[in-house]
């Protein structure tokens, strides 16, 4: 690959902020020990006069949560006439919105969790489900802001506005059913799924901590469980990311109660802009199938590229 001038957008003020972070210097480092020329960028307001003066050849976008993937930053991108990575604007804008995402997705025979989203202040006075349910922000990611409500929990009969949970810092929440089981995951590359990941929180659920802290979690890569179940995560997985239009790579995660079999797997959401830190999953499934951290970066930069001159 000819050595190119590239910017990693990174950091930004979501609450992603640590994990951006993580990612875009783990992109950087592996670009510089391929010789490329790397200007990291932690994003601030000024961010189009900072890429204006990089005048980069290509932009990594190593940003997580708003606005750099909800399609505020690649709308930024496309009006500059820059290459940049992962999902243009649209599939951004509609995969960080899981309302939307079922909306685009449910039609096509894409399995989802029921559920709606509920005012907070509904919340307070009644349950929007039958305990147990999940309530989540619609546009927030690495599970950011998830709370799980239970019989046993001690969010109080309805929840209580005084509990700690996503109610105090959103106005509106995703209401969904509790889906007892086990947590999955597939990357998808280019217009290929890789494998199946099973992720084992040593206690509580796959949460922000859980992702993100060494040691929280056992990752099971690829995943021991059925056949079918595989080739059924692979395949929504691979449908989804085209049907929705993402670029690069993204990475869809699942709940598969093992009870019900098949019919008990179901699509949480997709990320179009997936980790890349030492923990992350797309990296993982990468290297299981003999592909190293550089390589994987340059195969992104390289759809980049490839895009642009499509568009």
């Amino acid at each position: 690959m000819n050595k190119l001038h590239v910017a990693v957008l990174m950091g930004g003020w979501s609450n992603e902020r640590p994990v951006s972070l993580m990612s875009g210097n783990g992109v950087a480092d592996a670009l510089e020990a391929r010789g490329h020329t790397v200007t990291r960028i932690d994003m601030g307001r000024d961010v189009a006069q900072v890429l204006a003066a990089t005048a980069p050849d290509v932009v990594f976008n190593a940003l997580h949560g708003t606005p750099g993937e909800d399609g505020t930053v690649q709308g930024m991108m496309d009006l500059m006439g820059l290459a940049y990575t992962h999902s243009g604007l649209a599939a951004s804008v509609i995969a960080i919105d899981k309302a939307l995402t079922k909306q685009a997705l449910v039609p096509h025979g894409i399995p989802m969790p029921g559920g709606r989203v509920v005012p907070v202040a509904e919340i307070f006075e009644r349950d929007p489900l039958p305990r147990p349910y999940v309530l989540k922000p619609v546009n927030e990611g690495s599970s950011v802001g998830v709370a799980i409500v239970t019989d046993h929990g001690n969010t109080g009969n309805p929840v209580s506005c005084d509990a700690v949970g996503p109610w105090q810092q959103f106005d509106h929440l995703l209401a969904e059913p509790f889906i007892r089981g086990r947590e999955l995951t597939t990357a998808v590359l280019g217009d290929r799924a890789l494998l199946v990941t099973e992720l084992r929180p040593k206690s509580g659920f796959y949460d922000f901590d859980a992702k993100y802290t060494e040691g929280m979690t056992d990752h099971i890569c690829p995943a021991e469980i059925p056949d079918d179940v595989t080739e059924a995560c692979r395949d929504i997985a691979l449908r989804a990311h085209r049907l929705l239009g993402c670029r690069g790579t993204s990475r869809s995660d699942f709940r598969w109660d093992d009870e019900r079999g098949i019919d008990g797997l179901f699509l949480l959401e997709v990320n179009t802009q997936p980790g890349m830190t030492p923990l992350s999953l797309v990296p993982e499934q990468a290297r299981a199938l003999g592909m190293d951290y550089g390589e994987l970066v340059e195969i992104l930069i390289r759809d980049a590229l490839a895009q642009k001159e499509v568009r």
